[in-house]
């Protein structure tokens, strides 16, 4: 059997179409792999959100483990200023310390920034007297520049 011209012509590529399919194959992987980069800068972000978050409730919950003020007894009754049974006051008004002193203060790791803010006489927020509650913030920001506030009540009980 007998291989024309034409029929050889058909089984192969030339040079031409070889440098065309090269092109759009380089466009598109270059696509890709622009597309793949911002991914992989972009998967860390998750895990940046999460240490801020585990670093402003480590705080929070340690300025809650303590007590309202300083005035306040081990359990927090009688609370400080309040009433006895017979009507009396309590013989410890309420002097301040206790979670004020977390006021600016906070440890952060290496990179990471805390600020800790104390608002005090926010009971009215709450319904409550107004010097029967304080507001803790504790604002927690990445080397990134991301930032992260939690906030919690504490009352005087």
């Amino acid at each position: 059997m007998r291989i024309t011209s034409q029929s050889r012509r058909d089984r192969g590529f030339s040079l031409i179409e070889l440098v065309v399919f090269m092109v759009v194959i380089s466009i598109a992987l270059g696509a890709l792999l622009s597309v793949y980069q911002s991914s992989i800068t972009r998967s860390v972000d998750p895990i940046v959100r999460v240490r801020l978050l585990e670093l402003a409730q480590s705080q929070l919950d340690v300025i809650l483990g303590y007590p309202y003020d300083a005035a306040t007894p081990p359990g927090g009754v009688p609370a400080c200023g309040s009433l006895t049974p017979t009507g009396a006051p309590t013989s410890d008004p309420c002097v301040g310390g206790g979670v004020s002193d977390f006021d600016g203060v906070c440890d952060s790791p290496p990179g990471y920034g805390c600020q800790v803010s104390v608002e005090e006489d926010v009971g009215a927020s709450l319904g409550l007297q107004d010097d029967a509650a304080k507001r803790i913030s504790v604002t927690t920001s990445a080397p990134n520049g991301e930032s992260l506030t939690l906030s919690a009540y504490r009352t005087n009980f």
